[in-house]
């Protein structure tokens, strides 16, 4: 199954995508996975990507794209992979719709996970995570720690980042909107999108995602 998973800042799409590509046994191909892979390798598309992060740039979709070409060529993406990151705006899903037709494939869905804005904003504005092991992340309101501001398990200072406050949440929820969110629209046009709530317990989404993968609805 191949399938591109959408969905505004913190809607729990990296979770979801974990456990969606182990319950479908396909690899799950992350934007992040794919910079870091190839820059700690020293590929040359690394490099390239490397050289644009480095002067504080974007990197362009045409490299972004050519790295998922080579991911989605290794052996494990055989019989299917899940997108998370890409395509990130309607260039890249057109480029992504063109590299699919010269391999003779194409996507059976996009997983398109809704959350209200608010929900999102509470998500992860509440976040705090420890300055010792960024690993350690706790919830004001979900998983509080046992001692407010004090990491459960080494001891060390919860802290907010600064892409986590509120304000940033909203700029990057803007962002969504105006850059990815017209991807919804153009793959509903193909017939592609289903879409499901991404609110409640991480297991009922699990189950909520594979039923409408299933069904198609």
């Amino acid at each position: 199954m191949r399938i591109v998973l959408v969905g505004p800042p913190g809607a729990g799409k990296g979770t979801q995508a974990t456990r969606l590509a182990e319950k479908l046994r396909i690899p799950h191909i992350s934007t992040g996975d794919l910079f870091r892979a190839n820059i700690s390798r020293q590929t040359e598309l690394g490099k390239l990507a490397k050289s644009y992060m480095d002067a504080g740039n974007l990197v362009p979709d045409e490299v972004t794209i050519a790295m998922a070409k080579d991911r989605m060529a290794q052996p494990d993406a055989e019989n299917g992979f899940l997108l998370d990151g890409f395509p990130r705006n309607v260039s890249q899903a057109e480029a992504l719709d063109e590299l699919l037709k010269t391999e003779g494939i194409k996507l059976d869905a996009v997983l398109d996970l809704e959350a209200p804005e608010d929900e999102v904003v509470k998500r992860i504005a509440g976040r705090r995570v420890c300055r010792e092991d960024s690993a350690h992340v706790f919830h004001v309101t979900y998983s509080p720690p046992k001692q407010d501001g004090v990491c459960d398990l080494c001891g060390g200072e919860l802290y907010q980042r600064d892409d986590d406050s509120e304000e940033t949440v909203r700029t990057r929820l803007e962002v969504y909107h105006t850059k990815t969110e017209p991807i919804i629209d153009y793959y509903r046009a193909q017939g592609l999108v289903v879409t499901i709530s991404a609110t409640g317990p991480v297991d009922e989404v699990t189950g909520r995602a594979l039923e409408a993968l299933k069904s198609g609805q």
